[in-house]
Parts: C-alpha cells; structure tokens; sequence
C-alpha cells in the first residue's frame, strides 16, 4: 500500500521536466562554444612554442644505440 501516491509524485515530476523549457541565453551560449575555450587553449599552447624545437633534437638511450 501507498504506492499510489508515490507513483503519482513520481509522475508529476516526469511530466515537469517533459515539459519544462526554460529561457535560453543564446548570447551565453555563442560566447562558450566560440571564445572562451578556444583562447584558454592558444594561451596554454604559446607557453609551450619555445620547447617544440627542443623535441627535434631530443634523443633517448636505445635511438643512440643504433
């Protein structure tokens, strides 16, 4: 017994998220998927730039053996 009502409750949640849409913020959304990861991204890969030279020339133990 009482499964009734839980299954009523568990119903009504069911349909308020079926049918909740909320307000979207299509000026937030264009500046996350366009800038703001991009930009983390290039600044991280520029602190990098001086060490991708040094990767050409960088030679371990068993390359040397041969």
């Amino acid at each position: 017994m009482g499964r009734g009502r839980q299954k009523a409750k568990h119903t009504k949640v069911a349909r308020e998220l079926k049918y909740f849409s909320p307000n979207t913020d299509y000026n937030a959304l264009e500046r996350e998927l366009t800038g703001s990861q991009h930009d983390e991204y290039t600044d991280e890969a520029s602190k990098w730039a001086e060490y991708a030279d040094d990767d050409d020339s960088y030679v371990t133990g068993d390359e040397q053996r041969a």
